[in-house]
């Protein structure tokens, strides 16, 4: 099988009247879809629940996006049992059919990217941009877990024996569960999704409550292309019922989860338990988050910087595990950038992101927007609040981007996962401080460093201890197969999405030897 090398899907220019327009149109048909009702899918069947979850529209909370069936313990069972079935047979597929099909799916993407990308506007408050560069993610990380999966074929490079035929070759692990978050819930579903899939094994997938249309979309488009029934199983439902007995499975081989941390840490703990039946240890990959830092010392490009902070700090409101939430500045510039800093963020147009004119939408839901002001209470009592600090009046989740300065690099809002709108601005003595302050959380996702001196840069890659490092640019946009990506410490597992590694995760090697 030949496929052309990978290339990245370019992201479409709004300044264009026709995609402009293409996606107005595509606004406007997902609107007449809203508030459907998705059943479970299980080994290919509908199955319908008396309770429903509700995935609302974060801008008009009283807008229904999506009506979902909701899982219990026993479709948990029939999932995993679906799973097993279909894996006798799926497992055994050609890895070339199993990889034309995910490209065959990336196709499938590009043709209905606006109406994904409006899909997401509705369901998680994405402005334009960030909706269809999220599409764009789905189609790279499809075309490029085909091309993995296709090349771990020649990774056969054993010594070869005399009077012996030896092999080494990779094994699917059977049926695994796939949780996946709100925050990206096209691309990072899509991703943990595909990859297990083209490795041969099945999936029993729990999306988060909130995003649950946005993964019914998905497993009707990977039903469209011709995914065998059983192989990807839709549990939507609540993550302390649904997602707990999924974890908790004798039967489950994987789990693969992108969320908060104390969720994260309880999945660990939870699949760490041998349950009766069960015969292996459960593979567990986990991204938490983190509490990212933008370094800059005083020999930065600093109209530079402080673009790159305010672009990581506020895309899609601050809810990027990668999002630059501290910025920490070398004293000698700091009373110069911070201001250059603020009237960036004062410029941020903040609103529906249906209007193509916003870059900041609504929080995710009433308890987001909660634990987020209640942070901006704690910041008032830890630094100066230079702008923002409140939410919008009228309906939706609306937070203003908010900016604080003066703050303690051990402050809470200098070390605790926000998620939201909210930057504290860190001052350092000097480049060194910078980094040690940069170093100082329990997390290590990304983090920036913006300077033109060599030897501080040369520092910088040594000392900054991340999964995600970039040098003068900001820390949110990883791409695929460019930016392999996942963190240290609390950050997760660092299982390198979009990486040359990642699909042996969902893999085991087997070494054949034959006396001849």
């Amino acid at each position: 099988m030949i496929i052309p090398p990978f290339r990245s899907e370019p992201t479409l220019d709004f300044a264009d009247p026709n995609s402009r327009r293409d996606f107005e149109g595509a606004l406007q048909r997902v609107a007449a879809r809203l508030g459907r009702r998705y059943p479970l899918v299980i080994g290919g069947e509908l199955v319908d629940t008396r309770d429903e979850i509700r995935s609302c529209n974060p801008a008009h909370p009283d807008q229904v996006v999506g009506r979902h069936a909701v899982a219990d313990a026993t479709h948990v069972e029939q999932a995993v049992a679906a799973g097993w079935a279909a894996f006798r047979s799926w497992s055994r597929t050609p890895v070339a059919e199993r990889a034309l099909l995910l490209l065959r799916a990336a196709q499938l993407i590009r043709s209905r990217r606006h109406e994904l990308g409006a899909l997401m506007v509705y369901e998680v408050g994405k402005p334009w941009d960030e909706a269809d560069g999220e599409a764009a993610e789905a189609v790279d990380l499809m075309e490029w877990y085909a091309r993995q999966a296709l090349e771990l074929e020649s990774r056969d490079k054993m010594v070869p024996w005399p009077g012996e035929a030896t092999q080494f070759r990779y094994l699917p692990l059977g049926v695994g569960a796939v949780i996946s978050p709100w925050n990206f819930p096209l691309a990072l579903t899509t991703g943990m999704t595909s990859a297990a899939l083209v490795s041969g094994n099945c999936v029993v997938l729990k999306p988060a409550e909130t995003a649950s249309t946005t993964a019914a979309w998905l497993m009707d488009l990977l039903t469209e292309v011709g995914l065998p029934p059983g192989v990807l199983n839709l549990l939507s439902g609540r993550g302390e019922v649904a997602g707990e007995a999924l974890v908790d499975h004798p039967q489950i081989r994987f789990v693969a989860f992108t969320g908060s941390r104390e969720v994260g840490v309880r999945i660990y703990e939870r699949a760490a338990v041998v349950h009766r039946g069960q015969r292996w240890l459960k593979r567990v990959q986990l991204e938490m988050g983190g509490k990212n830092a933008v370094v800059v010392d005083e020999t930065a490009d600093l109209d530079l910087a402080a673009l790159e902070i305010t672009r990581s700090a506020f895309g899609f409101q601050g809810q990027k595990c990668s999002a630059g939430s501290r910025a920490v500045i070398v004293s000698s510039v700091y009373d110069e950038l911070l201001p250059r800093v603020l009237e960036l963020t004062k410029a941020i147009r903040v609103g529906d992101p249906v209007d193509s004119q916003v870059s900041l939408g609504p929080v995710i839901d009433g308890d987001a927007e909660e634990k987020i002001l209640d942070y901006i209470q704690v910041g008032r009592g830890e630094g100066d609040l230079l702008l923002g600090g409140g939410r919008r009046v009228g309906e939706g989740h609306f937070i203003e981007p908010t900016v604080f300065g003066g703050v303690a690099a051990q402050a809470r809002i200098a070390t605790e996962e926000i998620f939201g709108p909210v930057l504290a601005a860190i001052r350092a003595r000097d480049f060194e401080d910078g980094i040690r302050i940069a170093n100082s959380t329990d997390y290590g996702l990304t983090g920036s460093y913006f300077s033109r001196a060599p030897e501080r840069i040369a520092n910088a890659k040594d000392q900054l201890h991340v999964g995600n490092l970039y040098i003068n640019r900001r820390s949110t946009g990883a791409m695929m197969g460019v930016h392999p990506f996942g963190g240290f410490n609390m950050s997760g597992t660092d299982t390198k999405a979009g990486g040359p590694d990642y699909l042996l995760f969902f893999l085991q090697g087997q070494s054949v030897a034959e006396k001849l």
